[in-house]
């Protein structure tokens, strides 16, 4: 006899863990790292390139240095070069009067007569000189009197004479300027005066020529007595001399 299978169906449902979350898939990144050797090989061949050109630099510098000594060495033996030498022939005073007006101003007024030579030593140098302004001062830079001489050229082996004509006309005088000339006027040997010469010069050497320096001439240890009437007063030039200065600009500065 067979039997039935009982009508009753039993199921079963899985059973999940309340400890365990839905997880998601997150694909890894890979963080970008940049090459270090590359930048390291930039890098050594930017500093190279740098020591290179630094090197090179310095080895032209040197270089030029080198061949502007030598040229220098070569144009002294062969030249002998000398700078030219100023003297003071004579200075003559033929007028000083200091003034003083109803408005208590002081003016002054002078006239100077200078002679100075300038000799040319080298054999094969030529000196071309520009129009020379001519200063007389005492011995706190006080403008006693102002000149000039035209330009000239001074050959080798010459001498050049210099005649001028210095002169101020009722120039006003402040305090302390009137109180230091009138202090000087009673020394015994007589005012301090300081001649000076401002002018351009350019050295012309066979087919070579310089471009124009400024130059200084400046001339001291000169003493001279005040003229009580119209008769000039000679002034002492026994232990006058003549400096040579370059007068070299830069920007807004002279030296």
């Amino acid at each position: 006899m067979a039997t039935k299978p009982s009508g009753t169906t039993t199921t079963t449902t899985p059973t999940t863990n309340p400890t365990m979350k839905n997880q998601t898939y997150k694909p890894k990144v890979i963080p970008y790292r940049p090459n270090r050797r590359h930048n390291r090989r930039r890098h050594c061949n930017c500093r190279r390139c740098f020591c290179l050109c630094c090197f090179w630099s310095v080895l032209i510098i040197f270089s030029i240095l080198v061949l502007a000594a030598i040229a220098g060495a070569i144009f002294y033996v062969l030249y002998h070069p000398q700078l030219p030498s100023f003297a003071i022939s004579s200075l003559k005073i033929s007028q000083f009067n200091l003034t003083t007006t109803s408005d208590d101003t002081t003016k002054l007024t002078t006239k100077f007569n200078i002679t100075l030579s300038t000799k040319n030593k080298n054999k094969k140098l030529i000196y071309t000189y520009d129009p020379i302004v001519l200063t007389a001062e005492s011995t706190n830079q006080i403008v006693l009197a102002n000149g000039n001489f035209p330009g000239f050229i001074s050959i080798p082996n010459n001498i050049t004479n210099i005649h001028s004509t210095l002169s101020i006309v009722s120039q006003d005088l402040d305090v302390d300027s009137v109180s230091t000339l009138k202090s000087e006027l009673k020394r015994k040997n007589g005012l301090p005066v300081k001649i000076l010469l401002d002018t351009k010069m350019v050295v012309k050497m066979e087919k070579l020529k310089s471009k124009k320096v400024g130059i200084r001439i400046t001339c001291d240890n000169i003493h001279g007595l005040i003229p009580k009437g119209k008769i000039p007063t000679v002034a002492s030039i026994i232990d006058a001399k003549c400096k040579f200065d370059l007068r070299i600009k830069i920007l807004r500065w002279t030296f």
